[in-house]
């Protein structure tokens, strides 16, 4: 498809990233880094403005789910997570102490991750949708010794496993949070934490093994900033609503961190995906930059052009999209829709910002992720052996990046193991398949391994596996994603039964319950399909490749390591 030309609209400013060509002012530009050489992301998201000439400006808007609206200026965030961290340390938080939360969107999440900076805490986000099993092993993981939460979800996701979370001393919930912030000063002297202690932990999961999670510093708040500056074109006066839940990395680093770096005001909701609500809230905050994720402009395709019709979408002046490669025809579709393309993003949660885009000032071309952010040094290799050889523009291999970057995560936590195995011959490997065409923008091909993408969650298919493996009636498992016009793969799960079980409509009913039960819904196989025995390596591993090649009609390929095979 041709390349979407842009044209600014009257009023509007001039994108920050002016000539893509000539670069931009380095990552550091816009943070306030202090003389003895701390570096706090509360101070440089909240405290700065606190004090400054934008403290009464909204730093938050909050929408409940009865529509509701709780605006937080910059001032007002300071001194509640202010009070937040002296709620913290009142009850024996130390340096380094991982303050997990479980909630909703609501603004016990924000203060929670604010808080926890300014404490010296290192805060680690989970969906809400998750199940008590994927609760108990990031919190087992990462040795959470505070969890923030609600009533409800404890009893549903933590009550079940409490007594297998021994780490765990302090629960706080969102219903009794007034109460103890009203007991806390909000006087609180930051810690002065440095560029290089931790500050996120975000678990991304594996095709095998158990999910990884990745640390991110204090430092990296230098590129949620820049990025928020060049990538989504942030400026003083947007309304910005990044649409993702903080339990996923785009959550935390552009729907908290970015937005208050730059001082800008950020929307909230509360609420879950509703096309007729999404156009009414843009339409009412008049929200300039809407930052979503390809599954819900999906969703929004599918609900058509009539509820477009019928709200004012004037005031959208940037439009980006992350999670999972955007399908040309959605740019396109967005362009004629709403007047303006999506832009399409590409990193991940060890990246711990963007790391190439599409940008204000340069042509969309609809399919590709755009083109290096400045500074990010990115290239198409192939493996051969410990070397890492670059490969010819046109041709398709890895991704990969030079190390280096402010919000490169720093380990997964206490794997060294798994850590070194993402760098060799000094490039980051990403395990993402990409090709870059003649004018240096690149296309997304596929993942170089079995990790599926549902709707913007990163799901491993060894964790959906023992999961199903804990099903009385379950002998082999087997996941892979099924690809789907709307969240872009749905999880398939094969099973082999147990001796005494039938493959009956009950079985797989019950089955796809205790999933959901064990999971969430958000990780569970939507679909369940029977063997009599699983396809498996001489070593004993699932060939998932081979599952999906079955299942999508696609060429086997190499066969010579089936069990079995001669």
């Amino acid at each position: 498809m041709d390349a979407i030309l842009k044209t600014r609209r009257p009023g509007e400013p001039e994108p920050n990233l002016v000539d893509y060509e000539r670069g931009a002012p380095g990552w550091w530009s816009g943070i306030d880094r202090a003389a003895d050489g701390t570096l706090n992301i509360a101070e440089q998201a909240v405290g700065r403005h606190a004090r400054g000439p934008r403290r009464d400006h909204v730093a938050i808007r909050w929408i409940a789910k009865s529509g509701a609206v709780r605006d937080i200026t910059y001032r007002e965030l300071d001194a509640l997570s202010s009070r937040f961290a002296n709620a913290l340390v009142g009850l024996g938080l130390r340096r380094g102490d991982r303050v997990f939360a479980l909630t909703g969107r609501i603004p016990a999440l924000y203060l929670a991750a604010l808080g926890t900076f300014k404490a010296g805490g290192i805060f680690s986000p989970l969906f809400s949708a998750f199940g008590p099993e994927p609760v108990r092993s990031r919190m087992s993981l990462g040795e959470g010794r505070f969890l923030v939460t609600t009533e409800a979800l404890y009893a549903k996701k933590v009550a079940p496993i409490r007594d297998q979370l021994p780490a765990l001393e302090h629960v706080l919930l969102a219903e009794t949070l007034d109460a103890l912030l009203a007991g806390s000063s909000p006087d609180f002297a930051t810690a002065a934490t440095t560029e290089g202690d931790g500050a996120l932990l975000h678990f991304t999961s594996g095709t095998t093994g158990t999910p990884k999670g990745a640390l991110h510093v204090h430092g990296a708040v230098a590129m949620h900033d820049y990025t928020g500056r060049i990538a989504l074109d942030l400026h003083p006066d947007d309304i910005v609503w990044c649409t993702a839940d903080p339990g996923w990395v785009t959550g935390t680093s552009y729907g908290i961190i970015a937005p208050l770096t730059n001082g800008v005001t950020m929307i909230v909701d509360e609420a879950e995906f509703d096309a007729e609500r999404w156009y009414e809230l843009i339409e009412r905050h008049r929200v300039t930059v809407w930052y979503t994720a390809p599954t819900a402009i999906r969703m929004l395709m599918r609900a058509g052009r009539e509820p477009i019709a019928r709200h004012d979408l004037s005031s959208l002046r940037f439009l980006a999209s992350v999670g999972e490669p955007l399908n040309p025809d959605a740019v396109v579709w967005s362009q004629e829709a709403y007047g303006r393309p999506f832009h399409d993003n590409w990193w991940q949660t060890e990246t711990g910002a963007i790391m190439i885009a599409n940008y204000a000032s340069l042509p969309v071309r609809p399919g590709s992720m755009g083109r290096p952010i400045p500074g990010i040094g990115a290239a198409i290799v192939r493996r051969e052996g410990e070397r890492i050889v670059e490969v010819a523009t046109g041709e398709e291999g890895e991704l990969a990046l030079k190390p280096g970057w402010p919000s490169m995560f720093r380990e997964y936590w206490r794997d060294p193991e798994r850590t070194a195995k993402c760098f060799r011959d000094g490039w980051y490997l990403t395990g993402d398949l990409v090709k870059r065409d003649a004018d240096g923008y690149f296309w997304f091909v596929g993942r170089a391994d079995d990790v599926i993408k549902s709707a913007g969650h990163l799901i491993g298919p060894f964790e959906v596996e023992s999961a199903l493996l804990r099903h009385p009636a379950v002998a082999e498992a087997g996941a892979i994603g099924k690809p789907d016009p709307i969240v872009g793969d749905v999880v398939k799960a094969f099973v082999a039964l147990k001796p005494g079980f039938l493959p009956t409509e009950e079985t797989t009913r019950s089955i796809i319950a205790h999933a959901r039960k064990e999971l969430g819904p958000a990780v569970a196989p939507r679909e369940l399909a029977y063997l009599e025995t699983m396809p498996r390596t001489r070593t004993g591993k699932i060939m998932r490749r081979l599952l999906r090649a079955r299942e999508l009609g696609l060429p086997e390929g190499d066969t010579s390591t089936l069990e079995g095979s001669s």
